[in-house]
């Protein structure tokens, strides 16, 4: 029988050893599967029922074929150790409910998202603009590089990779999609006051949005942002602007789908649109074609390289 390594570093010799027919008849409705889920779970800190479908973790642990330390650290945590004996000192006073790091900080970023978004109707009116953008940049600025790297490594590897792996990559990339779009529906409504414009920035930044936008005025153009492809398909119905600069990675929607249905449209297909993005231009150069787009201009920007699009205005 698998002997599995507790918190307290004993051995547990009650894990399961199912037959293949077994597992394959398990019911995950059953009460019987359900403890087993939870046993796994609490156990690996790892999923057991992935969108209905029994993880390949699971089935292993069900045979009997891996080993697991409830003590190792399954992430890589970028923090002083300081803050690492914080936080092992917290799990170790409050063992009824954290046996793991992962799962102590998962339920801190959702406990932090839900008190915020608690908030936002008063709190949002007490932050000026200044401070509001400081806070869009620090909380975006990680999830682009993880959703962008996530979806380059599912477009890309998803052949080559491990089930298991893949799956744990794929939920990398759904839960921060998940988590950018808390973060809009807290900002979503700041946007550039204008009304008629020569550009429309659809871009997830705030910083971007600002930086962009004063520098087109100092060119002479006016220019609306929006936070998500969902607004700026709206701008483009309402208001169609000379041209789009679009980012590739939205809360919402993927650039270059927003890019085809603009290029696709009888209405809007004249209008110049050139993606805005931190993904390699290689990347970019295998899309451009399918995508439709005018151009790219890559992240990070020097201003010399909008010149390009200034014979769109």
């Amino acid at each position: 029988m698998l002997k599995i390594t507790n918190s307290n570093g004993k051995n547990d010799d009650s894990s399961p050893k199912l037959s293949d027919g077994e597992i394959k008849n398990l019911d995950l409705t059953s009460e019987k599967a359900k403890k087993l889920m939870k046993e796994y779970e609490e156990t690996t800190d790892k999923y057991a029922n992935w969108r209905g479908n029994i993880t390949e973790g699971f089935m292993k642990w069900l045979k009997g074929e891996k080993i697991y330390d409830r003590e190792k650290e399954r992430i890589s945590l970028y923090v002083s150790d300081k803050t690492k004996e914080d936080w092992n000192e917290f799990i170790h006073s409050h063992k009824d409910k954290y046996n793991t790091i992962s799962k102590l900080i998962r339920e801190s970023v959702s406990y932090f998202i839900q008190q915020k978004a608690s908030l936002a109707n008063d709190d949002l009116n007490i932050l000026d603009n200044q401070t509001l953008t400081k806070i869009s940049h620090a909380l975006k600025e990680p999830l682009t590089s993880i959703k962008g790297f996530s979806q380059l490594l599912i477009e890309n590897y998803k052949d080559e990779m491990d089930q298991e792996v893949f799956n744990t990559v794929q939920n990398i990339f759904n839960q921060s999609l998940l988590l950018e779009k808390k973060i809009i529906n807290v900002l979503d409504n700041i946007e550039t006051e204008t009304t008629q414009y020569d550009i429309l920035l659809i871009e997830d930044d705030l910083a971007t949005i600002r930086l962009l936008t004063s520098y087109f005025e100092s060119k002479g153009y006016t220019c609306k942002g929006v936070v998500s492809g969902t607004k700026g398909l709206e701008e483009l119905a309402n208001n169609p602007p000379k041209l789009v600069l679009l980012d590739i990675i939205l809360p919402d929607y993927s650039g270059y789908n927003i890019c085809k249905q603009i290029k696709s449209n009888k209405d809007l297909r004249n209008i110049a649109v050139y993606l805005l993005t931190a993904i390699p231009g290689s990347e970019v150069e295998k899309n451009l074609v399918e995508s439709q787009a005018d151009g790219y201009i890559l992240k990070p920007f020097d201003f010399s390289d909008f010149e390009v699009i200034f014979q769109y205005l």
